[in-house]
């Protein structure tokens, strides 16, 4: 079994080929660009039981050499992914059941049927590779570079691969990240963690492509750093897979929603205090703050005129075709993978990062609650024009984390607050400030909000 570390990246066609030609690829390429020639049969249950279990399975021509992969469920984010696999050399195109026994055969399919698996997909594509090495302090790195392009297969459905994808063989992960925030610097490469199986399944079927993967359960007692490391890795990995999504089918609903994964990031930044000291986040904070300055204007216009939304997708092709979308998502993904908040905070910020979530959270949301003018607000609606921050602030953590906290009906307050930011971005007419007077008045009397005053 192999243990696989790589990151993708979406390229164009201009990029590819201006990636084999790179002065930094150029310098630290030890074995010239081979060319090959790779088709890849994949297979599934007709009920797709393997991509359920996040389970690929292929068989690939190499040449004159017939490969069988299996690739089972590994760790994945924001672009950076870690898989198990087990490859097999064989003589002949066909599926060796033979092979797929106890050793790698993941126990959640143990009652499969094998003899169920079909033919379901086909990648295609020409793949020019070459090993990339350098040294990184007293260590060396090497890391195999493929250009690829081709197609994915399903039925009478295709889509183009075009792609870099850069696999560790020797260092740490992080050199993987180094080098592609290099090329990032003056190229357009958009992270992205899909791999040519999904976008086989997602040819296969529209359905079954996961913009949301799973995220890692918060406890109570769960650390401070930790828990706002997961978010961060949560919403920094679902912005990248929402901007691949919409990127390929254009639907409306997936623009707005990446928007609010980069005003949640954006939130969770701010609303730590000397845990993640304000100068460790400043350039993060500065990309983010011009992502959503370009687009807030252009989401918020949309919900109202057809025309920017026909006119949307366009406009976010342009912004993958430049270099800030990648440029973003690498660094935040080396800030998080480097933790680099924590190397310059204070002894206090310490504390704060060690402490238990559910306790921090609490004291926290109380801070917020205490500081909000709704009070005032049921008479003078309007002084809550200075709210949204806060409330971004308090809904970024409710919305991952307010299963921990020990108060009553946490999910109407969750409910209740985003009610209130909605009514607060609403043009101050006579008749919506009255209603966000009586949405102030309402979230006064829940008693979650009672007892976070108390």
């Amino acid at each position: 079994m192999l243990k696989e570390t790589e990151i993708k990246l979406r390229v164009s066609r201009e990029t590819l080929a201006a990636l084999r030609d790179h002065p930094l690829l150029k310098k630290r390429n030890k074995s010239g660009w081979e060319r090959r020639e790779l088709y890849n049969q994949y297979y599934d249950t007709a009920d797709r039981d393997l991509a359920r279990a996040r389970v690929a399975l292929r068989v690939r021509r190499d040449g004159e050499q017939y490969i069988q992969t299996l690739k089972t469920t590994g760790h994945s984010v924001a672009g950076l992914s870690e898989r198990n696999e087990w490859n097999w050399n064989q003589d002949k195109s066909k599926l060796d059941l033979k092979k797929l026994d106890d050793q790698c055969w993941p126990a959640a399919l143990a009652d499969l049927d094998k003899k169920q698996l079909k033919p379901i997909f086909t990648t295609d594509f020409v793949r020019e590779k070459a090993e990339i090495a350098w040294g990184r302090g007293k260590a060396k790195v090497v890391v195999e570079a493929a250009l690829d392009l081709g197609a994915v297969v399903a039925g009478k459905q295709q889509e183009e691969i075009c792609e870099l994808e850069l696999e560790l063989r020797q260092g740490e992960p992080e050199a993987l990240l180094e080098l592609a925030a290099e090329l990032a610097a003056d190229l357009p490469l958009m992270p992205c963690d899909i791999s040519k199986a999904e976008r086989g399944y997602r040819l296969f079927d529209p359905a079954s492509y996961d913009v949301y993967p799973q995220g890692q359960k918060l406890l109570a007692e769960t650390p401070l750093d930790g828990a706002f490391a997961a978010i961060a890795w949560l919403l920094l990995g679902n912005s990248q897979r929402l901007a691949e999504q919409y990127r390929f089918n254009g639907h409306w609903r997936l623009l707005q929603e990446w928007l609010q994964q980069l005003i949640d990031l954006r939130a969770l930044l701010g609303s730590l205090g000397q845990a993640v000291p304000r100068a460790s986040s400043r350039e993060l904070r500065e990309r983010l703050d011009a992502l959503v300055a370009d687009w807030k204007p252009r989401v918020d216009q949309g919900e109202s005129d057809d025309a920017t939304r026909q006119q949307a997708p366009e406009a976010f092709r342009a912004e993958l075709a430049g270099t800030r979308w990648g440029q973003f998502s690498l660094a935040a993904s080396r800030w998080l993978l480097g933790k680099a908040w924590i190397a310059a905070r204070n002894e206090k910020g310490n504390r704060q990062g060690a402490a238990a979530l559910g306790k921090w959270l609490q004291r926290s949301l109380a801070e917020e609650a205490q500081a909000m003018p709704l009070e005032r607000a049921q008479h003078q609606p309007e002084v809550l024009g200075d709210q949204p921050v806060r409330l971004q602030r308090m809904l970024v953590w409710l919305r991952q984390a307010r299963h921990v906290l020990d108060l009553p009906e946490t999910d109407r307050l969750y409910g209740e607050l985003a009610k209130l930011q909605e009514a607060i971005a609403r043009p101050h007419s006579e008749e919506n400030l009255a209603a966000l007077a009586a949405q102030a008045h309402t979230v006064l009397t829940l008693k979650p909000w009672k007892a976070l005053l108390k």
